[in-house]
């Protein structure tokens, strides 16, 4: 019996962190590794192993949005407005400032697309009709 593929559970849990987080009066940080596509942040505060730590609390973005694929903001960095996207297969953690509680994930490894399978007949070609002139 075939097992029913499922989606990554990163994004749900990310959701759900963030939500006890900031109702238990904490600010909630990512962890993100900005090595992975797709992860647009400003490269000037990166960390030698190709890090960053982003405040995500209501006080210090702007339009956040955390959605199934990625997790979207405006924020200052330096005084100057900048747009955040990380993909949240690029979010390496989530905790709280004040304690540090919250969940460090796997690295999910992206699956590999299936081989074609051969066919399981090999059929001949079927000839092309012809005429025959019968005298």
């Amino acid at each position: 019996m075939n097992k029913p593929s499922m989606t990554s559970n990163r994004p749900y849990l990310l959701r759900a962190f963030y939500e006890w987080i900031t109702d238990n009066k904490c600010t909630p940080y990512l962890l993100v590794d900005t090595h992975l596509p797709g992860v647009l942040v400003p490269q000037q505060h990166v960390n030698d192993d190709g890090q960053i730590v982003l405040n995500v609390s209501e006080t210090a973005v702007m339009g956040l949005t955390m959605d199934n694929y990625a997790i979207r903001f405006n924020a200052r960095f330096g005084g100057v407005p900048t747009d955040i996207q990380v993909p949240v297969g690029a979010v390496v953690g989530i905790y709280a400032r004040e304690n540090g509680q919250g969940m460090v994930f796997e690295p999910e490894e992206t699956p590999e697309p299936p081989e074609p399978t051969p066919p399981t007949s090999l059929k001949k070609p079927a000839k092309k009709p012809s005429l025959r002139v019968v005298k």
